[in-house]
């Protein structure tokens, strides 16, 4: 594994703005790395992208998901004063991204920067400026540019439904730790196209044909679960790690899920995910995610009849300043490269 040019993709992954319904842009760079390794790829009617690799056996086909849609606001109301309301894509808390340099993204192709903050942040005027309630009511964007009033923002071209997203603040450590917004889940993407390039790179010839969907819509619950072709038989999401108390995830490991909101995953998947990695020295943890869903249970959800699992790398702070370590990126990455040449289950 070449843990660096895994993370060159992420970093640029990251820098490209994505909330879900505005994923044009990074859905092409995804296409030209794709191009570039001579893989052949479609795009969905809803936006996503589908990857395909041959394999000995046609007959029954793997899947693997990645999703590039992030967290982000679209405008939701012009003050009077010129700011700007917003109304939430995807499932975070606004304190989350209180004090987050944004861009606004209007629909004649504009950009303008902005802050989200409270409405009532200065200390030396509102005496309560900390109490004050986080929601929908109270936080706005500020503009970087010299609007007094409604009109003012409204002559620059914003408007009602613009995107607006979060800036990623993307930043590698000496210590190897990786951290920045949107890690859920452009980090799985850079790892699935490291290895993509890595198996065209070898040569190597897939025990079964293999499709990698990169969904876009994953953030507000339906990315993946259409597309599939009708040969699938497994399902594997590549998603992120949940950490935070009484969770056995960390930041140096790949973890594989057992079970979320929406119950558990395939337990043969699971057994044979975990065998894959101890037989290979490849650092784990099985954990359980209460607060969660992925593509592969979106498609459990839609359906199909398949099996379906999901692992990732531990990811701390999600949904808001997340960070992982190269670690966890690597042993992701290497239990990946052994099931892909691994049996079905």
């Amino acid at each position: 594994m070449n843990e660096q040019e895994i993370v060159t993709y992420i970093k640029e992954l990251v820098s490209i703005p994505s909330p879900s319904g505005y994923t044009e842009d990074v859905i092409a760079f995804v296409a030209k790395s794709l191009e570039s390794k001579n893989v052949p790829y479609q795009i969905t009617n809803k936006g996503a992208l589908l990857a395909t690799l041959q394999g000995e056996n046609q007959d029954k086909h793997r899947l693997l998901t990645a999703h590039v849609d992030t967290l982000g606001a679209m405008v939701k109301e012009i003050k009077s004063d010129g700011r700007l309301k917003l109304t939430m894509i995807g499932g975070f808390r606004w304190n989350a991204v209180e004090g987050e340099y944004c861009k606004i993204h209007t629909a004649e192709g504009k950009v303008f920067t902005g802050t989200i903050l409270v409405n009532q942040t200065s200390v030396h005027v509102y005496k309560n400026a900390g109490e004050a309630k986080r929601d929908d009511s109270t936080m706005e964007v500020r503009l970087d540019e010299p609007v007094r009033e409604k009109k003012d923002t409204e002559d620059l071209g914003i408007s009602i439904g613009d995107f607006i997203s979060f800036d990623p603040r993307v930043e590698e450590t000496e210590s190897g730790f990786l951290k920045s917004r949107h890690l859920d889940d452009k980090a799985s993407v850079g790892i699935l196209l490291h290895l993509i390039g890595l198996i065209k790179e070898k040569g190597l010839v897939l025990p079964y044909t293999t499709h990698f969907l990169i969904s876009n819509n994953e953030e507000i619950g339906y990315g993946g679960n259409s597309n599939i072709p009708v040969e699938t038989v497994e399902y594997l999401a590549v998603d992120m790690g949940a950490i935070g108390e009484g969770q056995a995830t960390d930041e140096y490991s790949v973890s594989i899920c057992a079970k979320d909101s929406s119950g558990p995953y395939n337990y043969r998947l699971r057994q044979h995910l975990v065998q894959l990695a101890s037989d290979n020295n490849v650092d784990y943890q099985v954990d359980i995610y209460p607060y969660y869903g992925s593509d592969a249970s979106a498609a459990i959800r839609a359906g199909y009849d398949i099996v379906h699992g999901l692992i990732g790398a531990g990811i701390d702070a999600s949904h808001a300043l997340e960070r992982t370590h190269i670690s966890s990126l690597r042993h992701t990455a290497d239990l990946l490269y052994y099931y892909l040449q691994s049996e079905l289950v």
